[in-house]
């Protein structure tokens, strides 16, 4: 079976953990910091705070940026459940915003539309979390002055997106938000196996996430009873042990020296799919706006009819092609179900989701697996899609 993504490791990747395993460090070591600065330098930010999974990032700057119990963080219904989740932890209400048809993220008219209404209403959100579904930018331009005009923070959930760019600049480095989040599990565009990571411009927001990642301890200068002790250490807060080790720091910086080949690789074969679908009208294709340089962390496609998609993902399946549906709608989720969200509340997501199959998108894939998607789609479109 040909997956919809999957990591792409070489001997320089085997060697780098090796070499990790044979070092006096497992955890804790330099090769997270050396990680975490070579990660801030590629994508402009001053700092990186990387972690175990991009769900604990995404935790981590909620807790930095102050979100509590009374508050209220909105994102995207068609997303992971990780971007909701987030607020949940610290005790504060979700809620969402209707994707945009085209891009199928966060809608920036949406969202104003939104606010308005909940300025109205005294309930404005205290953290938006923009998603940058399958590697494609939100309108970051317009969702950043947004959050001046009505004074929320911004989280950039880009989890998808590392390699990314919007308006030339990469994604990561913050013009339009407080926190990026990054994710490198291993269908990701660069693995850890597991991990995340967090970049910000400010310096108080990155030590708080870094002291919040490791238990809320503190030492040295940080101490506040000014204590000399060698050993001494406080725990001035409760936080987490959220840190990554040293083994996927050491992977990290591997994977980082090949993300713009692996980026490479996936718009040559987004460029392949687009050109020989082109003709199949049954199909929608994904967009990129002129603006951004999509990641491609996915390849979905929508079906013209919803009652097409399910005989078609199994014709795929069946055909040995490991095709994807990316996301049910987080609202409709039992959980979110039982805060009183329910379908219909969103129907941008909703009629996106009924439609979409995510094919086959990592830079292993050879120009064969690519034929061979290609082919079997074709194939199965015009059996099923009538």
């Amino acid at each position: 079976m040909i997956p919809y993504g999957r990591q792409s490791l070489d001997t320089a990747d085997f060697h780098a953990v090796q070499q990790a395993l044979r070092s006096d460090w497992l955890t804790q070591g330099p090769a997270i910091p050396a990680f975490e600065q070579a990660l801030a330098t590629r994508m402009g930010a001053p700092f990186a705070v990387a972690s175990n999974s991009a769900t604990s990032s995404l935790h981590l700057a909620c807790l930095a940026l102050g979100l509590q119990p009374g508050d209220s963080l909105w994102t995207s219904p068609n997303t992971f459940v990780a971007s909701a989740n987030c607020a949940r932890y610290c005790g504060a209400d979700v809620d969402f915003v209707d994707i945009d048809p085209a891009t199928r993220n966060l809608s920036a008219e949406r969202l104003k539309d939104k606010l308005v209404q909940a300025k109205r209403n005294g309930r404005l959100p205290k953290i938006v979390v923009p998603v940058h579904f399958a590697g494609h930018p939100c309108n970051m331009e317009a969702i950043g002055a947004l959050s001046q005009e009505f004074g929320f923070r911004v989280i950039e959930d880009a989890s998808h997106a590392v390699g990314a760019t919007y308006q030339g600049e990469p994604v990561g480095c913050g013009t339009f938000s407080d926190v990026t989040i990054f994710s490198f599990h291993p269908v990701k565009i660069i693995t850890t196996a597991e991990g995340g990571a967090a970049l910000c411009r400010d310096p108080a927001i990155a030590a708080a996430m870094a002291r919040l990642r490791s238990h809320g301890i503190v030492r040295g200068a940080e101490l506040t009873s000014g204590s000399t002790d060698p050993w001494a250490y406080e725990q001035v807060e409760l936080g987490f042990n959220y840190r990554m080790t040293e083994l996927q720091a050491a992977l990290g910086l591997s994977q980082l020296a090949k993300l713009d080949a692996f980026i490479e690789r996936r718009r040559a074969i987004r460029r392949a799919y687009d050109d020989a679908f082109a003709d199949l009208g049954q199909l929608r294709l994904p967009v990129e706006r002129e603006d951004v340089r999509c990641a491609w962390h996915l390849y979905a496609v929508a079906v013209n009819n919803p009652a097409w998609r399910r005989p078609l993902f199994e014709a795929l399946r069946a055909a040995d092609l490991g095709v994807q549906v990316h996301y049910i709608p987080v609202h409709t989720q039992p959980y979110y179900r039982a805060l009183g969200f329910a379908p219909g509340m969103f129907p941008a997501a909703e009629d996106y989701y009924a439609r979409a199959i995510s094919l086959p998108m990592f830079p292993a894939m050879t120009d064969g697996d690519v034929a061979t998607v290609i082919d079997v789609v074709r194939k199965a479109v015009h059996a099923v899609c009538r």
